[in-house]
């Protein structure tokens, strides 16, 4: 019933429903008290009153207990219409039902109190333990490119008279990675915060998804040894996307198989249109994953066992959400061939060049 949020309702109107629910379940077992007995009310009431209980506040449930109670009193026990109980049998009967009403809503609420306490302390355990390894990640992955600055700063500094031109151009190289590393994690995190926050909007407009790509790749030059493959169609259409989203996406992917790939290792990029489908995929030749750790690759701060050093678990758990923030879905199976391929599939507006020209 946890959907429900009913005891998320205002006071007045859980008691407004609780004492409907009563009145109505009255009603109708007034009509069918003939046939079912006066005694079986008494179980239907209590089955009210139990359901009452795993929605409501207490306050409002022992209203709809008592409530019950005196309704089966009045309108049921014989006499009639009135609170007098003639049968010592049915008085015993009366109290016990009031007696089993009230314990039944109290210990409904103690459990969900008890449930409630589980809950947050289990929530509080996630987010420390997720505190914990964001704080592990991050104070090892930003030291490291902030010492490597600090340290090549502090070089050029005390020896700028003695280090030779090679020397400086190399420090500056240095900084350069160092900073484009600090660079991407902190993105990496502040996208995290977007998706997480509900900020994240898309501003989707005609893209070309062969320029886009190019463009990463061209970001991603030098790949350490590896080769990114991508052949562009001439004849794709443009696609109504997001095109900041989806070219951190494809950056994503691609720095992660170069991070993740062995030397000499070639990284395919693929797009196809198929109805109302953009499907990129994202392949490699390298080792492929483990096939029992595939179901957590997209979880925030999982990195993979033995895995090199540098980045903190967030880039692809970032490649999931930006892709179903455009309600696609993303897939990661290992290639029979050796490698592993990543298939984005994206619901989106298509149309080709020579149409958009014509708008």
């Amino acid at each position: 019933m946890k959907f429900l949020n009913t005891r998320k309702y205002p006071v007045s109107v859980q008691y407004i429903i609780c004492i409907a629910l009563v009145l109505f379940v009255s009603f109708i077992s007034f009509y069918i008290q003939p046939i079912i007995g006066y005694r079986v009310v008494a179980l239907v009431l209590l089955m009210t009153v139990s359901f009452i209980a795993m929605l409501f506040e207490i306050l409002p449930v022992i209203l709809a207990a008592v409530l019950s109670a005196f309704i089966w009193n009045f309108f049921f026990i014989p006499p009639l219409f009135t609170f007098h109980i003639d049968k010592v049998e049915d008085a015993l009967f009366f109290f016990l039902y009031f007696f089993i009403a009230l314990i039944n809503t109290v210990l409904s609420f103690k459990i969900r109190e008890a449930e409630k306490k589980a809950r947050d302390k289990e929530e509080k355990e996630n987010i420390l333990k997720l505190y914990s390894t964001l704080f592990n990640s991050l104070s090892h992955e930003l030291r490291t490119p902030i010492s490597t600055i600090i340290g090549a700063l502090d070089t050029l500094k005390e020896n700028k008279t003695t280090l030779t031109e090679e020397n400086k151009t190399e420090l500056l190289s240095v900084i350069h990675k160092a900073s484009f590393r600090l660079n991407r994690e902190v993105d990496n995190l502040l996208n995290m915060n977007r998706l997480e926050s509900g900020m994240l909007k898309l501003n989707a407009d005609w893209c070309d998804l062969n320029e886009l790509i190019n463009a990463v790749i061209d970001k991603l030059f030098p790949c350490d040894n590896k080769t990114i493959a991508f052949n562009p169609d001439e004849n794709m259409p443009f696609f109504r996307l997001d095109a900041g989203i989806i070219e951190q996406i494809i950056y994503n992917l691609l720095h992660n198989a170069i991070h993740h790939t062995p030397e000499n290792t070639i990284i395919k990029v693929d797009v196809s249109h198929d109805m109302d489908l953009c499907i990129i995929t994202i392949s490699d030749n390298g080792q492929g994953f483990p096939e029992n750790k595939i179901p957590f690759v997209f979880n925030k701060f999982y990195r993979l066992p033995d895995s090199k050093t540098g980045g903190i678990g967030l880039g692809l758990s970032i490649v999931k959400g930006f892709v179903e923030a455009h309600k696609g879905t993303v897939t990661l199976e290992n290639m029979k061939t050796g490698g592993a391929r990543f298939i984005i599939k994206i619901p989106a507006e298509a149309t080709y060049i020579n149409n958009l020209k014509n708008e």
